[in-house]
């Protein structure tokens, strides 16, 4: 039986692309914190299901909620590194993001005492352009990256790019695992069943499907993630576009029932048992 990688993106839901368009700058700040109640749902579902994650971390919210971070720790899951700020990498230079993933980790590290070997980018926001933070992630002793959907998308996607599991960098001594988010192949192109708002606006059955068809089809692991904010319908309402607010709201309300069906149709397990690493 092929096993998947299930991940969860340890954030606010102020930290959504949608949020930073209506709240621009550090006005976001002033909203109330909701990721200690969302992200302790997400602990006990899994805990009733018995499935480990790896939950990737924003390492400021890791820094206002140490002891949550303890706390996943404590329960066997994996915590990765989902940078410092949340910020794209995109609108970084190469020393700003050495600094915010080097800060990161450290915190990371600490809190948990143990080695942080994982990292996704905020958005996905590594690129063609954005290349060279691959030998930043290498230089900083991480051993996996999982930074790109390969899909087409208004903001981010990679389309033309490996869709498994493969080696990015290798500098002689060390090498960078690229695990992408999950898609599959229908009519020449690819379309995405790793979660977020697509998990919450299709029905689970085309989840549950396709995932299988790429585990006995295909031979290959999928990458699977979700927020906690998506399975918060207590999280505010601030005015916003519609579109905005559509693409933040949709589906909220029924996600945990969906991801309930979907966790025990499909294996899942953390990124690093998926992929063999110690």
């Amino acid at each position: 039986m092929i096993t998947n990688a299930l991940s969860v993106d340890v954030e606010e839901y102020y930290h959504s692309i949608e949020f930073e368009t209506a709240f621009p700058g550090e006005s976001r700040g002033s909203l109330p914190s909701r990721v200690e109640e969302s992200t302790e749902q997400v602990l006990t579902l899994l805990s009733t299901l018995g499935i480990h994650a790896t939950f990737f971390t924003v390492g400021q919210v890791a820094e206002a909620h140490p002891q949550l971070i303890r706390q996943v720790s404590e329960a066997g899951h994996e915590v990765a590194c989902h940078s410092y700020h949340h910020k794209f990498v995109s609108r970084q230079t190469p020393e700003e993001f050495h600094s915010d993933v080097r800060r990161a980790k450290g915190i990371l590290e600490d809190l948990t005492g143990q080695a942080v070997i994982g990292y996704r980018a905020p958005n996905y926001s590594i690129g063609v352009a954005q290349a060279w933070a691959y030998d930043i992630l290498l230089q900083e002793g991480f051993l996996y990256d999982s930074s790109i959907y390969p899909i087409l998308h208004d903001r981010y996607g990679w389309p033309d790019a490996p869709r498994f599991p493969h080696e990015i960098r290798n500098d002689g001594l060390r090498k960078l695992i690229e695990f992408p988010i999950g898609t599959t192949r229908v009519m020449g192109r690819n379309l995405p069943i790793g979660g977020g708002g697509y998990f919450r606006l299709l029905p689970v059955g085309w989840f549950q499907n396709r995932i299988q068809r790429v585990n006995k089809q295909e031979g290959q692991p999928v990458m699977f993630y979700f927020h906690p904010w998506e399975l918060d319908p207590q999280q505010p309402y601030p005015f916003m576009p519609w579109y905005h607010s559509l693409r933040h709201y949709v589906g909220i309300e029924g996600l945990e029932l969906k991801l309930l069906r979907l966790l025990q149709d499909c294996h899942f397990s953390t990124v690093r048992d998926v992929l063999g690493l110690q």
